[in-house]
């Protein structure tokens, strides 16, 4: 599968094996991780693809990425599905950054393109969620497009939805 590429960032669709290597914390000589990557969310991510690429194979397009700069090819964070779409169409997706490389738009740009890339795939909606205390993911999910949908007593909830195919796109890979 083709990496998904916007203005600054480049978002690497992971294998298995990088996503052990993320759970490890243990960079090979390919890996250009920059500094605080992973993140413990990273992490956490990562062992969830690795799990579920052990119980029911890789769930690409539907998995995790990493988002790199352009610029130096740098991994600075990850986003990704939580799994593929259920019978009703929807996903759920998270993403993070490294904290040197938030407050740059990074996040929202990353996301746009995942919810470009999700719609393309046939997804009808996409659900994302964060700490009530957690503005700028408020701020990221808004800026890519998702609304409020609801919270409860620990976290505020996000959705996009679509109906109809999506204008002038197509399933890329």
């Amino acid at each position: 599968m083709n990496p998904l590429v916007t203005a600054r960032l480049i978002l690497h669709p992971m294998t298995a094996g990088e996503a052990e290597r993320v759970v490890s914390g243990e960079a090979d000589s390919g890996d250009r991780w920059a500094p605080g990557y992973p993140t413990p969310g990273d992490v956490i991510a990562a062992r969830r693809f690795v799990e579920a690429c052990a119980a029911t194979g890789d769930p690409r397009p539907f998995g995790n990425y990493e988002i790199r700069r352009r610029e130096d090819g740098r991994a600075i964070g990850g986003l990704g599905f939580h799994g593929p779409p259920d019978e009703n169409g929807s996903v759920t997706i998270g993403y993070g950054l490294v904290p040197s490389a938030r407050g740059r738009s990074y996040a929202s740009e990353a996301l746009r393109e995942l919810l470009r890339f999700a719609r393309a795939h046939g997804v009808t909606s996409v659900k994302g969620d964060a700490d009530h205390d957690n503005t700028p993911s408020h701020h990221v999910m808004t800026a890519a497009g998702m609304r409020p949908a609801g919270e409860d007593e620990r976290l505020k909830y996000f959705e996009i939805s679509w109906t109809g195919p999506a204008a002038g796109t197509g399933p890329r890979s």
